[in-house]
């Protein structure tokens, strides 16, 4: 039976636990050019007894940008910040990952230099509205892009995971869940295409699969994980057919010799297990549990080998410590979600350890 709090190989990476720290996006890249701060790697830093931390979305150009206050991997500066970052984790004995997220659709003109709009598949607008520096406002239609401006995209995605290595990371996660542009491309609602970029269950789960290729080729297989999200309508998502498109996109993926497989649960036990048992490497999950938060209940997944690893979102926010809080069964602070998003150290790094 795997043991939760024992040490763990994640493709040469010795973690000292199968406790993940999930993505969560904290908008606080105040630095010039949108990069992370000092605070950043306090933050961090705090939290590296995880086995694997994997940050915040990274965007990996300047379009890819969705959300205020968040840091990129495009620019030398950043690279510069974030090596920061990665040496005071690492000082911690700590392991962190970059994830690489491109929001695609989701974002909004006065995020981005003039003339820029967020892109998509196809020239279809999300419902509902995301925060800028001018208040709410309602999602813009999105630019469809052609082929040469997809082949640019994936060339942005590796060359961002080439940034990541520079700047000390020890690989990186391919965000293509929660409606984001790779989201997107497997949807069938964002993604409207009739080329070989869409229609068929080949067509959507194309620009995953090249993006991945394009990154194991420039940093190699074993320094890069991808994240999934079957069945998760976040930002305006309407997928069908999720039994025949995960599937065939693991397929696709399996071959390329990942880090890992990191599947956030919408609910599908039945639809979870098949893809663990496709996938040849190893299985993060972050279980589906909503409304609760994940919790010490869950390293059971590990012990029955539901999964390798279980990644916590909410309580690694609030508990810089967690895996000490997890060994012992609590006592756990409670997220304050009114200072998650930008703002001071508060809600950021002034949760107490034990």
């Amino acid at each position: 039976m795997a043991d939760a709090f024992a040490s763990y190989d994640l493709a040469g990476a010795k973690l000292a636990n199968r406790i993940a720290m999930a993505p969560m996006t904290r908008s606080r890249a105040y630095g010039p050019g949108n990069t992370p701060t000092d605070l950043t790697a306090t933050y961090y830093a705090q939290r590296a007894s995880a086995g694997l931390i994997i940050t915040e979305g990274v965007q990996p150009s300047i379009v890819g940008q969705g959300y205020t206050d968040t840091p990129g991997l495009h620019s030398e500066e950043q690279v510069a910040a974030w090596r920061k970052v990665t040496d005071a984790v690492h000082a911690e004995g700590g392991v962190i990952f970059a994830q690489l997220m491109h929001s695609g659709r989701i974002g909004h003109p006065s995020l981005l230099p003039d003339g820029l709009v967020p892109v998509a598949p196809s020239a279809v607008a999300a419902a509902g509205q995301l925060h800028t520096h001018d208040g709410m406002k309602d999602f813009v239609t999105p630019h469809e892009l052609t082929e040469a401006e997809i082949a640019e995209t994936i060339t942005d995605f590796a060359n961002a995971a080439r940034n990541a290595i520079a700047a000390g990371f020890d690989g990186v996660e391919i965000h293509g869940a929660n409606g984001y542009l790779v989201h997107q491309f497997l949807s069938d609602n964002v993604n409207q295409r009739t080329d070989g970029w869409g229609g068929t269950v080949d067509g959507r789960i194309r620009f995953a699969v090249e993006v991945a290729t394009a990154i194991a080729d420039a940093i190699g297989a074993h320094r890069l994980g991808i994240r999934l999200s079957p069945d998760n309508p976040y930002n305006d998502i309407t997928e069908t057919g999720t039994g025949e498109i995960y599937p065939a996109l693991v397929d696709r993926l399996a071959p390329l010799g990942l880090a890992y497989l990191h599947l956030v649960e919408s609910g599908d036990r039945d639809l979870t297990n098949r893809l663990r048992g496709q996938w040849p490497g190893t299985f993060i999950l972050n279980p589906a549990t909503y409304p609760n938060y994940t919790g010490p209940e869950a390293l059971a997944l590990i012990e029955d080998g539901t999964t390798d690893l279980v990644s916590y979102g909410a309580l690694f926010l609030a508990n810089p410590d967690l895996p000490a809080r997890l060994a012992a069964g609590g006592p756990f602070n409670t997220p304050d979600y009114a200072k998650a998003f930008g703002g001071d150290h508060t809600g950021y790094t002034d949760y107490p350890a034990l």
